[in-house]
């Protein structure tokens, strides 16, 4: 298997610096679904998109098994360089290349899934809703094993190494207002200071304590009051609140302790305090059998010694949603140690390019083990 991959290279690695090239944000990965689908359809998958939103499947064989590998198709929206613009600095463009890999992989090696293997390239990850609605469009739905993978930092994965799961945690994303009216800055008396109601609200989420077994972090990271001018008290403020829980039973406790303090706080300042949930996204539900044979897959490619334990982490991935919704779903994440430099989001993020074919390796195994526990 090591000698086809070998010959894949030149084009996993054109793959890889077509999808890098080509970033796309979330919900507009329109190039990127048709580039997908026409590699999908070159390798001899049949291929389903849609009419509402971006994302592509692709299956070959049948039976009553059904594996499935998840990539995730968007860029984020970031400055780099003094410029915003759609940018691939947390790896989906090598999760697509690591997928469609692992797909060249199986059919040039001429194996043959005892049963259906299906490709999911999904969109919005980035805004935690992308997983959802394929979940809504029954893409999950006959799926008995699921795959993902993700790069990790170089502090949390060595390049060479592999992780059998991905442990992470659950996000919630609250943005809310301060309603209010100015006032001149000699007559505080006439009005409600928004920022000082931001200040409290900054203050009492230093103040939530809930079981310190459990990872969790409440804080704010957006906070915008006032105009040009130095003599006026803001009477309205526009926030954003970041609530991060390694378990989803202690972000439920979380968000309800956040939603008492906010309410509590607009009582006390007899001032309107508006808050809406933006995109949410479940702590991790890992199957102990895939994680099994995921690890089994990285111990016959890399060896004993470059398996690692899983990786515990407090960023999310909406991945997790399609275990939480369809819980029949037996699901980890390949965690591919590359040597990933600054770090994950930086907007100079970079990797070692060898360790795709690590990755590709270790993926296709895995269907193969997979497919045996028949």
């Amino acid at each position: 298997m090591k000698e086809t991959l070998q010959e894949l290279r030149p084009f996993v690695l054109e793959i890889f610096e077509y999808l890098h090239g080509n970033p796309e944000v979330s919900w507009r990965e329109y190039n990127t679904t048709k580039y997908i689908s026409s590699k999908l359809k070159e390798i001899g998958c049949s291929v389903t998109t849609f009419d509402d939103c971006t994302g592509v499947i692709g299956e070959i064989g049948s039976g009553p098994l059904t594996v499935a590998l998840r990539a995730d198709l968007d860029a984020l929206w970031q400055e780099v360089n003094g410029e915003f613009r759609a940018n691939h600095s947390c790896g989906h463009d090598a999760h697509m290349t690591l997928v469609l890999g692992a797909l060249m992989l199986i059919k040039e090696i001429g194996y043959e899934p005892k049963g259906k293997l299906k490709l999911i390239f999904q969109p919005a990850e980035e805004k935690g809703t992308g997983a959802l609605k394929l979940v809504e469009k029954g893409v999950i739905d006959d799926v008995d094993y699921l795959y993902g993978v993700h790069l990790r930092p170089f502090q949390e994965v060595e390049n060479g190494k592999a992780a059998p799961a991905i442990i992470n945690g659950a996000g919630q994303f609250i943005k809310g207002e301060i309603r209010g009216a100015d006032a001149h800055g000699a007559r505080p008396h006439l009005n409600v200071n928004a920022i000082e109601v931001g200040a409290a609200i900054v203050h009492e989420l230093n103040r939530i304590h809930l079981n310190p077994m459990v990872p969790y972090s409440a804080k704010m990271t957006r906070f915008v009051a006032g105009g040009d001018n130095s003599n006026t008290i803001p009477g309205n403020a526009k926030f954003s609140i970041d609530l991060r829980a390694q378990s989803n039973k202690v972000m439920e406790e979380l968000v309800a302790r956040v939603e008492h303090m906010i309410f509590a706080l607009g009582k006390l300042y007899d001032t309107e305090i508006h808050i809406s949930y933006e995109s949410k996204v479940g702590a991790a539900e890992v199957d102990e059998q895939a994680k099994r044979i995921m690890a089994d897959a990285i111990t016959s490619v890399l060896g004993s010694e470059n398996l690692v334990n899983p990786v515990i982490t407090p960023g999310g991935e909406d991945f997790h949603y399609y275990t939480i919704k369809r819980p029949h779903v037996k699901a980890t994440m390949l965690g591919l140690g590359c040597d990933l430099r600054p770090g994950l989001h930086h907007p100079h993020m970079t990797f070692n390019r060898e360790a795709l074919l690590n990755g590709i390796e270790i993926l296709a195994k895995t269907v193969m083990l997979t497919f045996e526990e028949i």
